[in-house]
């Protein structure tokens, strides 16, 4: 499937008084996960372990 059908199913799932706004938050979220899922596919991730020592260092 390409970019573009990707998106114009995505934009065909919205309901019709969707604003311009939604669909682009819509649009939006797909993007970050199928990033993400990428991200999983090539073991690209870190642990919630080394997520939690990322923040308490930021609170210091």
């Amino acid at each position: 499937m390409t970019v573009k059908d990707t998106m114009t199913e995505i934009i065909a799932r919205q309901p019709d008084d969707s604003s311009y706004e939604e669909i682009l938050r819509e649009l939006a979220f797909a993007r970050m996960v199928n990033r993400g899922l990428d991200d999983s596919d090539k073991d690209q991730i870190i642990s919630d372990d080394q997520v939690k020592r990322k923040i308490e260092s930021w609170q210091k």
